[in-house]
């Protein structure tokens, strides 16, 4: 899978959290690859990996672990809005975003914001490519 899959997947995966209490994100985790199985069946695609399976878990739960901090990150760079005003798509993306700048060294800043924007125009509103791209540049360091 590409790392443009596999963040999407994790995108989808993180998506849940706005939905169900964190305690049952290890039964959403169980749920959320029993789709994807049953998508790769139907598409008759191949199925989903094991090392992908664990790259989206570990990364998934990595962010999960941090969500509070995170949130606090961006809050304090959305100005003018806070995580509670957010719409849940665009949330969740900065979250993915904002844990990849800050705390994945693979992953170089501009790729995470280019990926994240990608994302916001795939799954977000009109105007969340311009909302995400406008937030992160804010933890871009200065050049």
């Amino acid at each position: 899978m590409s790392r443009r899959e596999l963040r999407e997947h994790i995108f989808k995966f993180l998506f849940r959290i706005e939905f169900n209490d964190r305690e049952e994100m290890p039964e959403q985790e169980q749920f959320f690859f029993e789709m994807l199985k049953m998508e790769a069946q139907e598409e008759r695609t191949h199925k989903v990996k094991d090392e992908d399976a664990a790259y989206i878990s570990t990364k998934s739960n990595k962010i999960i672990e941090k969500l509070d901090e995170l949130d606090a990150m961006i809050n304090k760079q959305a100005k003018g809005w806070t995580t509670q005003r957010m719409g849940k798509v665009d949330l969740t993306i900065l979250r993915l975003a904002v844990y990849e700048i800050v705390f994945d060294e693979d992953v170089p800043t501009g790729v995470a914001i280019n990926e994240a924007v990608e994302l916001a125009k795939r799954f977000g509103q009109e105007e969340s490519s311009g909302f995400v791209n406008g937030v992160l540049a804010k933890f871009a360091p200065a050049s």
